[in-house]
């Protein structure tokens, strides 16, 4: 890059900085408000709370409270998953699918020229591993790698919920059903027609005979090995575009949960500034150790959220100013004592 193609690009970061400076106070000043918001509505939701032993029965007294109960989750739906022979009595099975491909990663070093260019090198690296979705390999960098990936067998990832799980004599929302959590794993039983049906769609794929070591057709594809189905050659040597799925279950187990009931089921408490509470917990937890917990997330995000908009303010900074060290770059030395003294300056004025 020239010199005169560095203060082009200077200028556009004065643009960018800026942007990232707005976005940076307002998340900011948004963060705050909303930290102090969370941690009233919380203590007002503790405040109005009653504690209720039982719920094995409906208490018409409780309709329009805040409770908090501890009580077994349980359901009697079956879930399936039709394609891998997977039956389940229930709250939620879910279905994880990773493809066995080539990621790209790149790193880049920059040196400074006489006269104020800039000379550029990255390097782009490529590695062949399980990802969690399919890449589009058609835009990587070197040619060899291009439009190299692909997958034996097009599934994707699925999750399924329970529509009726009891609390006692009461009903679990929606809301409540899904954030129940503790996988396990889920048993495969696969039926003759369902490994036929997935090894004749591997077979009839393009890229089958592309596949190094490929076993002869006569054999299955398809591998199961409890809760994980493999597709592809073989399970202990994976190769480019092999899939693995994996399935998982939630069964019906003891849960904790804070909520407003609403006749047999339950709502969210919304508190005088508009903040909703809710919140749901495995196993026999009280009523002071969940509101404690959610407070301790709201620090963890607001804190994770000051993080980022310092960073978006202090960088933003940088970006406006930065067209000082490109304008000293004419002489590289020049323009490191200029970038560093920016740099410095930009974080103590973000700080």
């Amino acid at each position: 890059t020239g010199y005169g193609g560095r203060l082009s690009k200077a200028v556009k970061g004065i643009v960018g900085g800026f942007i990232a400076f707005v976005a940076g106070t307002v998340l900011l000043f948004w963060n705050e408000g909303n930290f102090v918001k969370t941690q009233k509505a919380l203590k007002e939701a503790q405040g109005n709370t009653v504690v209720v032993d039982s719920v094995a029965a409906i208490d018409p007294e409780l309709n329009g409270k805040l409770i908090h109960a501890s009580a077994l989750a349980d359901t009697s739906d079956v879930l399936e998953d039709t394609l891998f022979g997977v039956r389940e009595t229930a709250i939620s099975l879910r279905r994880k699918v990773e493809y066995y491909q080539y990621a790209e990663s790149s790193s880049t070093t920059k040196r400074d020229k006489i006269g104020g260019g800039e000379e550029t090198i990255t390097t782009y690296t490529y590695k062949l591993g399980w990802q969690s979705s399919k890449i589009d390999s058609d835009n990587f960098k070197d040619p060899e790698y291009q439009g190299k990936n692909f997958v034996l067998y097009d599934v994707a990832d699925s999750s399924q919920y329970a529509q009726n799980v009891a609390f006692g004599a009461y009903k679990l929302p929606d809301f409540f059903i899904h954030a129940i959590s503790g996988d396990e794993p889920a048993t495969v039983n696969m039926s003759e027609g369902q490994l036929g049906a997935i090894d004749k769609s591997v077979s009839q794929h393009p890229m089958v005979s592309a596949v190094e070591n490929m076993v002869n057709l006569s054999n299955s594809m398809v591998h199961v090995n409890g809760n994980v189905v493999f597709i592809g050659a073989t399970p202990s040597l994976p190769k480019l575009g092999d899939v693995r799925v994996t399935c998982t279950k939630v069964l019906p187990k003891e849960v904790s949960l804070i909520g407003k009931v609403n006749g047999n089921t339950f709502g969210k408490f919304v508190a005088k500034n508009g903040k909703t509470v809710s919140r749901l917990e495995s196993g026999i937890v009280s009523a002071d150790e969940m509101f404690a917990h959610a407070q301790s997330e709201n620090k963890m995000l607001t804190w994770f959220l000051r993080i980022i908009g310092i960073v978006l303010v202090c960088g933003g900074l940088r970006g406006i100013f930065g067209i000082l060290e490109a304008i000293a770059k004419v002489l590289p030395f020049l323009g490191t004592i200029v970038g560093a003294g920016v740099g410095l300056v930009c974080i103590g004025i973000g700080l």
